[in-house]
Protein backbone atom coordinates (compact mmCIF):
# COMPACT_ATOMS: atom_id res chain seq x y z
CA UNK A 1 0.00 0.00 0.00
CA UNK A 2 1.71 3.32 0.99
CA UNK A 3 1.25 6.39 -0.30
CA UNK A 4 3.73 7.91 -2.86
CA UNK A 5 7.42 7.41 -3.40
CA UNK A 6 6.81 6.61 -7.51
CA UNK A 7 5.29 8.33 -10.01
CA UNK A 8 4.51 5.90 -13.12
CA UNK A 9 6.40 8.48 -16.09
CA UNK A 10 5.74 6.84 -19.27
CA UNK A 11 9.37 5.82 -21.38
CA UNK A 12 8.83 8.27 -24.14
CA UNK A 13 12.15 10.09 -25.37
CA UNK A 14 11.59 13.78 -26.63
CA UNK A 15 13.90 16.13 -28.28
CA UNK A 16 13.03 18.71 -26.00
CA UNK A 17 14.07 16.93 -22.73
CA UNK A 18 11.23 14.63 -21.93
CA UNK A 19 8.79 14.68 -19.60
CA UNK A 20 9.29 17.79 -16.64
CA UNK A 21 12.43 18.86 -18.40
CA UNK A 22 14.90 21.31 -16.43
CA UNK A 23 18.15 21.58 -18.55
CA UNK A 24 21.00 23.31 -16.84
CA UNK A 25 21.62 25.21 -19.65
CA UNK A 26 18.68 26.24 -21.56
CA UNK A 27 19.29 29.80 -21.75
CA UNK A 28 23.04 28.44 -24.07
CA UNK A 29 21.50 26.48 -25.64
CA UNK A 30 18.93 28.55 -26.90
CA UNK A 31 21.52 31.45 -28.20
CA UNK A 32 24.07 28.81 -29.84
CA UNK A 33 20.46 28.00 -31.78
CA UNK A 34 19.21 30.95 -32.37
CA UNK A 35 22.92 32.34 -33.61
CA UNK A 36 23.25 28.85 -35.91
CA UNK A 37 19.89 29.19 -37.85
CA UNK A 38 20.26 33.16 -38.45
CA UNK A 39 23.86 32.21 -40.03
CA UNK A 40 22.33 29.46 -42.25
CA UNK A 41 20.05 32.00 -43.02
CA UNK A 42 22.01 34.59 -44.34
CA UNK A 43 24.10 32.03 -45.82
CA UNK A 44 21.27 31.10 -47.56
CA UNK A 45 20.12 33.88 -48.39
CA UNK A 46 23.53 35.40 -50.06
CA UNK A 47 23.44 32.35 -52.35
CA UNK A 48 20.00 33.12 -53.72
CA UNK A 49 20.73 36.22 -54.72
CA UNK A 50 23.97 35.93 -56.10
CA UNK A 51 22.13 33.26 -58.13
CA UNK A 52 18.42 35.22 -58.66
CA UNK A 53 18.18 35.77 -62.74
CA UNK A 54 14.83 36.62 -64.56
CA UNK A 55 14.99 36.01 -68.34
CA UNK A 56 11.95 38.24 -68.54
CA UNK A 57 10.97 41.49 -67.08
CA UNK A 58 8.85 41.36 -64.23
CA UNK A 59 5.79 43.48 -64.72
CA UNK A 60 5.56 45.00 -61.45
CA UNK A 61 8.47 45.82 -59.24
CA UNK A 62 9.97 42.84 -56.96
CA UNK A 63 11.74 43.78 -53.22
CA UNK A 64 14.49 41.32 -54.11
CA UNK A 65 15.70 43.25 -56.72
CA UNK A 66 16.77 45.88 -54.68
CA UNK A 67 19.32 42.93 -53.22
CA UNK A 68 19.42 40.82 -56.24
CA UNK A 69 22.73 40.57 -57.93
CA UNK A 70 21.67 40.42 -61.76
CA UNK A 71 18.66 42.92 -61.51
CA UNK A 72 19.95 45.92 -63.67
CA UNK A 73 20.97 43.31 -66.22
CA UNK A 74 18.07 41.73 -66.34
CA UNK A 75 15.51 44.80 -66.03
CA UNK A 76 16.37 47.89 -68.27
CA UNK A 77 13.79 49.78 -66.41
CA UNK A 78 16.11 49.79 -63.27
CA UNK A 79 19.05 51.16 -64.85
Amino acid sequence: MGGGGWYYVPKVWSPAGGWWPTPVAWKRNTTICAFTVCFISSMIFKISAEKERRPIAPYKHIPSQKWCKHAKEDDPSLS
